[in-house]
């Protein structure tokens, strides 16, 4: 299992290199792109922020919890910090297993989980100047309450 947060472009291919096995029939690469809009305005670049510390604590805690889920540690993520244009990769995940439900459902998790609990803040830049930081999402609620 790897995680990291960078301020360096993200290698694409050196995260799905870091996966694998001639055990697995699934390689899964999903990877976020700055894109050129937000709620109907368009975006010229975005920035992010994060106490790196803490979110790569957090990174960590999140893949491990999708390799339990999957039963292997052929996980890999990274999630970059910093000034980005339109296009960059912001995050990548890359998984592999012996078949492809659980990539899918391990890749699927990590990303849902990033959106919801990584303590990292995105401030958008709009045409015109605006820049605004994007809304935080509620924690959902915890199977174990019942809910």
């Amino acid at each position: 299992m790897y995680v990291q947060i960078t301020s360096d472009p993200i290698q694409v291919s050196e995260v799905l290199a870091s996966v694998g096995s001639s055990a697995d029939g699934a390689i899964l690469l999903f990877t976020g792109i700055v894109r050129n809009h937000s709620e109907g305005q368009p975006v010229t670049a975005v920035q992010y922020e994060a106490y790196r510390g803490m979110a790569e604590q957090v990174l960590r805690e999140i893949a491990q919890e999708a390799s339990e889920r999957l039963g292997t540690d052929r996980l890999a993520v990274v999630h970059r910090v910093g000034d980005l244009a339109v296009g960059d990769v912001s995050v990548a995940i890359a998984v592999s297993s012996p078949h492809r439900a659980e990539s899918f459902a391990a890749c699927r998790y990590v990303i849902e989980e990033i959106k919801v609990r990584l303590p990292v803040w995105k401030r958008e830049r709009f045409v015109g100047g605006e820049a605004r930081w994007a809304p935080g999402r509620a924690l959902a609620p915890s199977p174990a309450a019942g809910v």
